[in-house]
């Protein structure tokens, strides 16, 4: 059978296929796929974050388990930090990278975070008055990998800031905002982290210097 024997009703579904062939890379070209693409690697920083925050707060139990054998009397100090915990990894705070367009959800995300940060700091404040804590060999492991994840969380935390302006700055320029008013309609700006958060005091975890002063 030769081309011109093919009837209409065959010959369309080809001539479509011909066509988005020969759009395909004029699509591409033009920023089609600026949006999705900056979009999941958005994404796929905030699970990065996600998953830093959570190494920190695995090491929390043993952490707090090893102090409290040297300084049990700290009580109220250790108890603010399991409770700050508690806030920080329950479930409804949590944001999953499809809540990223939330603020209200962020916002609950980095309080519950930032009151974790603030009770460890004071947790490893109380560590100086404790020479012999300071020396043990589980807390100094602790002490070294609380360090390694607070860095991790830093760096999370600037290549998800840096993935997002790069997403919302594809919604509102041209020519992917073309693509946003009139293909990625449902598309909404992420949440970031605020100036002031970003400077939010870290754990002080570096006594090796200090030991047995």
């Amino acid at each position: 059978m030769i081309a011109s024997d093919l009837s209409p009703a065959f010959r369309l579904p080809r001539l479509g296929a011909f066509v988005l062939l020969l759009l395909a890379p004029l699509l591409s070209g033009c920023g089609f796929n600026t949006i999705p693409t900056a979009e999941e690697k958005a994404k796929a920083a905030w699970s990065e974050v996600l998953n830093q925050y959570q190494r920190r707060a695995d090491l929390i139990p043993n952490l707090v388990e090893t102090v409290k054998g040297y300084a049990a009397q700290e009580r109220e100090v250790l108890e603010a930090v399991v409770e700050a915990r508690a806030k920080a990894t329950q479930p409804q705070i949590q944001v999953t990278p499809e809540q990223l367009s939330d603020p209200e959800a962020f916002k609950a995300f980095q309080e519950g975070q930032a009151g974790l940060t603030g009770a460890l700091s004071r947790l490893l404040a109380v560590v100086e008055n404790y020479p012999d804590l300071k020396s043990n060999q589980n807390f100094l492991a602790l002490q070294a990998q609380l360090e390694g994840t607070e860095n991790r969380i830093a760096v999370a935390r600037r290549d998800y800031i840096e993935a997002v302006r790069v997403y919302n700055t594809s919604l509102r320029t041209f020519p992917s905002l073309l693509w946003a008013k009139f293909w990625f309609t449902s598309n909404e700006p992420f949440a970031n982290f605020t100036v002031e958060e970003d400077k939010m005091e870290v754990p002080k975890v570096d006594f090796g210097t200090k030991q047995g002063g």
